[in-house]
């Protein structure tokens, strides 16, 4: 009679024990190699440095500039290993937990090096606030004086700067429309163009305002005309590429329901995609317009018109209360809009 065939039982407990211990086994190893690192790290760091000055010429040069190199990174490596390691901490309840540790001291070590180049760098000399700080005190204190019959002179010029950043705000964000679309992932399915189209968005939405309109204030001439092609070019470039990112996250489901049922990618878009995109487009615009209320009002430096004409009169005659005559209606009126596209924004989300 033939007995049953036994059954292979691994055993289970010496295996768990085995998977417990290998992690322990692991951390324990990546500790003592990191602390071995950093101690082969600072003494090639200091052997190279003393080799340095006993062997001249280039090999000396070489070896100080390594040894600096190696001593340097195992610095780094010993401060990160010690600020980033959490500390295991025992309650009084008998449990342990690991409370991390302040990244204070590891933040100075990285920030001080980092300021002081900087500082070298754009040659800051804090010795020239301290000896001229009261020439801007002096200069403040006529500013925050305005000259109010001056307020004759501003308003005109302040009409100029809303309309050019009213009408330049509406044509860039008109124009952006159909470029945007046309840049989206999801709608069109053409590479190269998709490329091309994203480049030239780019290109317009990198160049500041200021080149823009000395470049408008060259072909154009003078005035306000310049200033609303700048404008609008800015907008352009910024609507686009909010707006073309904000359409590639839409729902597409109904989008493919109409191309299936036979309607052309236009009729598609703007009956299952445009109603999702329309709030964000229209707060996307009204965006750009604050934006471009304070951008309009320094393009007179370059010729384009608004208030930036008499901003740089007023500097340049030294006429501090007249400039805080300007300074504040730009104030006002830049409070005033920045509300009401805040609260059609919050309407329209």
């Amino acid at each position: 009679m033939t007995q049953p065939r036994r059954q292979y039982r691994p055993n289970v407990q010496a295996g768990a024990k085995l998977a417990d211990a290998a992690p322990e086994r692991r951390v324990k190893a990546r500790r003592v190699s990191v602390k071995v690192r950093v101690v082969l790290l600072a003494a090639l760091g200091a052997a190279l440095y003393l080799s340095s000055l006993v062997f001249g010429g280039l090999y000396g040069r070489v070896a100080n500039l390594a040894g600096a190199v190696l001593s340097i990174a195992a610095v780094v490596l010993w401060l990160v290993v010690l600020y980033l390691a959490p500390v295991p901490v025992t309650l009084p309840s008998g449990s342990r937990v690991l409370r991390p540790r302040s990244r204070v001291l590891l933040s100075l070590v990285f920030l001080t090096p980092t300021i002081v180049l900087a500082l070298s760098v754009t040659r800051f000399d804090l010795d020239i606030i301290f000896r001229r700080g009261h020439y801007m005190t002096g200069i403040l204190e006529k500013i925050f004086q305005p000259d109010f019959e001056y307020f004759n002179s501003v308003w005109q010029p302040l009409v100029d700067t809303i309309k050019m950043s009213l009408v330049g705000s509406a044509a860039g964000s008109f124009l952006s429309l159909p470029f945007a679309v046309l840049a989206s992932a999801n709608i069109n399915n053409n590479a190269f163009t998709l490329s091309v189209l994203r480049v030239i968005i780019n290109i317009i939405r990198t160049l500041p305002t200021l080149i823009i309109a000395s470049v408008c204030a060259l072909i154009f001439g003078l005035g306000t005309f310049a200033g609303t092609v700048a404008i609008a070019f800015f907008t352009f470039g910024v609507v686009a590429k909010m707006l073309y990112e904000s359409i590639e996250t839409i729902d597409m489901g109904p989008f493919q329901a109409m191309e299936s049922l036979g309607a052309t990618r236009f009729q598609a878009f703007w009956t299952a995609c445009m109603p999702q995109i329309l709030p964000t487009y229209l707060s996307h615009s009204l965006y750009s317009f604050e934006m471009n209320i304070r951008a309009a009002s320094i393009l007179g430096y370059v010729g384009a018109g608004g208030l930036g004409i008499l901003i740089a009169e007023r500097v340049g005659w030294r006429d501090y209360q007249g400039l805080g005559a300007v300074l504040l209606a730009l104030f006002v009126t830049v409070l005033l809009i920045d509300n009401l596209s805040g609260y059609l924004r919050n309407r329209l989300s």
